[in-house]
């Protein structure tokens, strides 16, 4: 089933943070709500701003860069594609109806759960949209990209001056080191480079995850996986997975 709705940034990829909105939306029945590194290697954060111009990071890596007629960089590099390892977040108790497999989104509480079966799952920390940016539904895994190419789109780039047409995959990516796309929507479960975003509500809808922790996501969950956003889990199941993290 399929329900996703957007308030504001139905056609922005993900940026900057604010404080988003809570609630609950049942796995059976999906209702569309009106307002739309620990990683094994240390990142460095490339402390991007996506809503100032970046005239001094676009001239630091403009090693094979295109410009436009206007001077704007049509193109930036993405920088290096290090490895980076997997990394496994705790197992919590999750007592819930979600099939094992699939994944469930708890905006309100920043976290992403992994169901391992009826009574347990993978408990990631996240960093979610903005408050206008959230959104809730079902989707499904479309497909999955290592140190994915940004694109930003046409309205982001008329709202942000200075924002290249494309960003090849790479450390100075917005998009880290994996991407899981949403459906046809331009959603994305995505890795970051800026691990201080993380438990934030930080983007134009997409969830951002550490590299490590969409690393590991990413070799559990297939093409085809059921993905769960709700503006807020259930409190009974909330309290349990919230102890099962602080332990």
């Amino acid at each position: 089933m399929k329900s996703i709705v957007v308030f504001v940034g139905a056609f922005l990829s993900c940026a900057i943070a604010a404080e988003a909105q809570a609630g609950h939306v049942s796995p059976k029945k999906q209702e569309p709500v009106r307002h739309a590194d620990n990683a094994g290697q240390q990142l460095i954060s490339m402390g991007w701003d996506w809503d100032r111009p970046q005239k001094q990071q676009a001239d630091a890596t403009n090693d094979g860069n295109k410009d436009d007629a206007a001077g704007k960089p049509s193109s930036l590099t993405g920088g290096g594609q290090p490895h980076i390892s997997a990394d496994a977040p705790p197992k919590v108790s999750f007592p819930s109806e979600y099939g094992a497999g699939s994944i469930v989104i708890d905006t309100a509480g920043r976290r992403l759960y992994y169901v391992l079966s009826a009574s347990t799952a993978y408990s990631y920390p996240i960093a979610v949209g903005k408050q206008g940016f959230t959104w809730t539904g079902t989707e499904k895994i479309s497909r999955k990209v290592a140190w994915p190419e940004w694109i930003p789109p046409a309205e982001m780039r008329a709202r942000k001056a200075g924002l290249p047409e494309r960003m090849a995959g790479g450390v100075r990516n917005p998009l880290g080191a994996m991407a899981l796309y949403l459906g046809n929507t331009l959603y994305r479960i995505h890795g970051t480079n800026d691990a201080k975003s993380i438990g934030t509500a930080a983007s134009s809808g997409c969830i951002r995850m550490t590299n490590g922790n969409v690393l590991h996501l990413a070799s559990l969950a297939d093409v085809g996986t059921t993905v769960h956003v709700l503006k807020r889990l259930p409190a009974g199941i909330a309290r349990v997975a919230k102890a099962g993290d602080e332990g």
